[in-house]
């Protein structure tokens, strides 16, 4: 069952041009003229109930307009947005109280108040009973390791440690759909990974619906299946992130340790890429050979200590469609 339901959407934004010269800037008192950007074209897709899924683009491409429009920050200009069965922007605070929001660097807490006094006044604003409260607060302690900061202002907070507070202060009010911009801007590899594994469990334990935009794109590969890719404020793709790996992921790396030193090592139709000792990396396209027929080669003609196989990362796929400007839509 879809719990947001976007179809059609448009967003303009009419800026102010800007007259050369005194003249001008007289001319434009009386007469501004503007000129008309086009953030968000026509852009349809549903999500159901529990879903977690990527929303990336590059800068500009029309990420956060399209989720200011959800959150019921900006309004549409044209277009239907269903959130849970409420418009947004005609029904602010009822879809406020049904979703959880942390964009990036922008902190919903309180600058000058120590941690545990912002927490506490969200308590009174969302109304969230003692007992849910108190249940929350124990959880995201224990996972988010809130305790060494829980008494310091925000203001002095490191970023990764106010990317923790501000997600627990997203999801203290249990709802239905959380945004996440960036959220492991600022972690360390460690802290990255637990931070993943906390939005996998409420996503997995809670039915959380997750829609994450990032430019980490290790976060969408460790915890989306699904993928909404934009451009120019237009959907590129929209579909299961495997799917982007096997349309444009065709070039693959075989790794190989070798018994011996071999000088030339080539096989027909692989290219050696690299070379340290009797390590050997191999290209390989895998509509023209196999992994296992050129692994079979491979043992037939040398002796084999180890081997290997390297996908491409997801971050070089997705650059090579915005560079190449590949086909837009895969069925």
């Amino acid at each position: 069952m879809s719990i947001i339901e976007v179809k059609h959407l448009y967003k303009e934004f009419k800026i102010p041009k800007r007259q050369e010269g005194l003249a001008g800037a007289l001319r434009s008192l009386f007469h501004r003229q503007y000129l008309t950007k086009l953030a968000v074209n026509d852009i349809s897709f549903s999500i159901d109930s529990g879903e977690m899924v990527g929303y990336i683009g590059p800068n500009g491409a029309g990420k956060s307009t399209t989720i200011k429009m959800l959150t019921g920050i900006l309004v549409p200009s044209s277009g239907d947005i269903r959130v849970n069965g409420l418009i947004p922007y005609k029904e602010r605070q009822r879809n406020a109280r049904q979703i959880g929001v942390v964009f990036g660097q922008r902190s919903q807490l309180w600058w000058d108040l120590p941690t545990i006094e912002s927490f506490e006044l969200l308590k009174q604003v969302f109304q969230i009973p003692a007992d849910r409260y108190r249940q929350n607060m124990v959880r995201f302690r224990k996972i988010l390791d809130l305790d060494e900061f829980l008494h310091t202002p925000v203001r002095q907070l490191s970023l990764g440690q106010r990317m923790r507070a501000d997600i627990a202060a997203a999801l203290l009010h249990d709802p239905k759909i959380i945004f996440l911009d960036e959220p492991t801007i600022g972690l360390d590899v460690v802290a990255k990974e637990r931070m993943r594994s906390f939005i996998r469990e409420i996503n997995q334990d809670r039915g959380v619906t997750v829609i994450l935009t990032t430019h980490d794109m290790s976060d969408i590969e460790k915890l989306c299946q699904r993928m909404i890719l934009i451009d120019n404020g237009q959907v590129m793709y929209d579909g299961e992130l495997a799917k982007i790996k096997e349309t444009f992921g065709k070039t693959r790396i075989l790794i190989v340790d070798l018994e011996e030193d071999i000088v030339d090592f080539s096989l027909a139709g692989v290219e050696v890429i690299k070379q340290e000792g009797n390590r050997h990396w191999l290209k390989f396209n895998r509509d023209t050979i196999t992994a296992s027929q050129l692994i079979s080669r491979i043992s037939e003609n040398y002796n084999v200590r180890d081997i290997s196989i390297q996908d491409p990362e997801i971050e070089v796929l997705i650059r090579n469609i915005y560079e190449n400007t590949l086909p837009l839509i895969i069925d």
